[in-house]
């Protein structure tokens, strides 16, 4: 009976200036025209809630459905993946969103986000808080085919 060797993953993390990268263009491409469709639909004093919706369902839904990518990421050659490489699902998302980002990040007024750019610079891995709590890193590896 033979036994079969598994291979490590190859994670090939991302760094801090391409996740940055990413985001910036999420912001121009997707943020920006959320804004302005916001303010022609919703009174002004709902606009905030109203683009903070909509901008927490992009974070959320696209990773998911389109294996790990954002417009941005996906723009930079970059994905979300759990830790073995499979799909990011829904809940994962939402530990990575709602709990690592909003939640952590707005506890902690802020901070958080610093302290999770010096571990993206930092770490070999290059994870985050919100990768930490949500079981993720950011790769530059292609989905698989099929």
């Amino acid at each position: 009976m033979e036994t079969e060797t598994l291979q490590p993953i190859e994670m090939n993390p991302v760094g801090f200036w391409r996740r940055l990268g990413a985001n910036l263009l999420d912001g121009l491409i997707i943020g920006v025209p959320l804004a302005l469709l916001s303010y022609l639909i919703s009174p002004a004093d709902e606009n905030d809630w109203f683009t903070n919706a909509l901008s927490a369902v992009y974070s959320l839904l696209l990773p998911v459905l389109w294996f790990g990518y954002t417009v941005g990421k996906k723009l930079l050659g970059i994905r979300i993946v759990k830790m073995d490489g499979s799909q990011v699902g829904i809940g994962t998302m939402l530990l990575r969103v709602f709990v690592g980002m909003y939640l952590v990040y707005g506890i902690t007024l802020g901070i958080g986000a610093i302290v999770s750019a010096i571990m993206v610079a930092a770490r070999e891995d290059k994870r985050s808080i919100h990768d930490l709590i949500a079981g993720t890193y950011v790769t530059s590896n292609k989905p698989p085919q099929g």
